[in-house]
C-alpha cells in the first residue's frame, strides 16, 4: 500500500474507536432479533384481528409484517458510527504552544 508524502497519520481517539467485532455481530444480531420478533407478532396479531373481524386491522399488520424484513436486513447491515463530534486542531509545526523560558532574575 502507498503512503502519501507529506501528510502524517491522523491520531486516534479512543472515544471515536470502533466496538469489537464480538460487539459489533452481537449488536446486529439483537437487532435482528427484534425486528423479527415484531415481525411474528404482526402475523399472530393479523390471524387474531381476521378473527375477531376487525378488518380494518389485519390487513395493516400483513402489510407491516411484509415491510419487517427489508427493515430488518438494513438495521442489522447498519454500522455503527462512533463519533465524539469535534475535530482535532492542526497548529502546524511553525506554532509552538509554549513561549520562550522567562530569564532568572
Amino acid at each position: 500500500m502507498a503512503r502519501e508524502h507529506g501528510r502524517e497519520p491522523e491520531a486516534i481517539r479512543i472515544t471515536s474507536a470502533a466496538a469489537s467485532r464480538n460487539a459489533d455481530i452481537a449488536t446486529r444480531q439483537k437487532r435482528y432479533l427484534i425486528s423479527m420478533s415484531i415481525r411474528t407478532v404482526c402475523f399472530v396479531g393479523a390471524i387474531v384481528a381476521s378473527l375477531l373481524g376487525i378488518h380494518w386491522l389485519w390487513p395493516i399488520l400483513i402489510i407491516a409484517a411484509l415491510l419487517l424484513p427489508y427493515v430488518a436486513v438494513v438495521m442489522a447491515n447498519a454500522t455503527s458510527t462512533k463519533s465524539d463530534a469535534f475535530e482535532l486542531v492542526d497548529r502546524g509545526a511553525g506554532h509552538p504552544e509554549l513561549g520562550p523560558r522567562p530569564q532568572d532574575r
